[in-house]
């Protein structure tokens, strides 16, 4: 499917996909904090463009601002952010991960706030939680279940706008990515409260029962939870939102 991410201002990366089944424009609002865009074959990409532009205060409502990301910033538990500014002006900001370092290249003439270099480190780092929290969140259900006694069938870390993690009636559980940013506190309450959810899909009071069995500090880290938001976390962020 052809594509082509445009970065608008005021607005921030556009990704625009090309897609035969559609029949009309749609936009979708990525964790990653990109806009996806998915229109017909035969609708043109400034089209798109001018239709985004349109929906301005649309977008803005519904996406969660961050501060920007800076050189050293430490992302989720293992790795930091590194900007190398290059001399290459016609070059793109592009990045890689090299064992603990994200590395952002971009042409020095934009700097490391424009949004240009911002998306490219916001899509990088978030790849680095993904890597992180396949590894941590996955290792640390396995442990918690196994010391309570719980099972689970299955695990799948997502990225996610609204939810810290999920528990289904197979017993399927999610993890939010970005889960792996907060304290381990809180990535054991995220964890607990959803293998409560194999025997108690409901939140009444067997299930909080059950839950504080095995953290009995679940409610005020339920209160602490909603200090963060499922966004790549900046110092400077003052954030207050989301719900389990």
């Amino acid at each position: 499917m052809p594509s082509k991410t445009f970065v608008l201002e005021n607005v921030g990366p556009v990704k625009i996909t090309k897609r035969r089944s559609n029949q009309n424009l749609k936009i979708t609002l990525s964790p990653e904090g990109v806009i996806r865009v998915s229109i017909p074959t035969w609708t043109s990409y400034q089209a798109a463009v001018d239709f985004v532009n349109s929906r301005k205060t649309w977008i803005n409502e519904r996406i969660t601002r961050t501060n920007p990301l800076y050189d050293g910033q430490q992302i989720g538990k293992a790795h930091h952010l590194t900007f190398k500014p290059i001399d290459n002006v016609t070059s793109k900001p592009h990045s890689r991960i090299s064992g603990n370092q994200i590395i952002i290249k971009y042409p020095h003439l934009l700097g490391i706030e424009s949004e240009e270099v911002q998306s490219v480190a916001i899509l990088a780092a978030t790849r680095a939680l993904r890597l992180q929290a396949e590894n941590l969140l996955t290792a640390r259900l396995i442990s918690l279940a196994s010391v309570n006694g719980l099972n689970f069938s299955s695990i799948s870390i997502k990225a996610m706008r609204r939810r810290w993690g999920s528990c289904d009636q197979k017993q399927k559980i999610v993890l939010n990515l970005y889960l792996v940013q907060l304290p381990w506190e809180l990535i054991d309450y995220v964890i607990l409260h959803e293998l409560t959810h194999t025997k108690h899909l409901n939140h009444g009071k067997d299930f909080w029962d059950m839950l504080e069995s095995m953290q009995p500090k679940a409610r005020e880290n339920r209160r602490q939870l909603n200090n963060f938001a499922p966004i790549i976390i900046n110092k400077n962020n003052e954030i207050n939102l989301n719900k389990i």
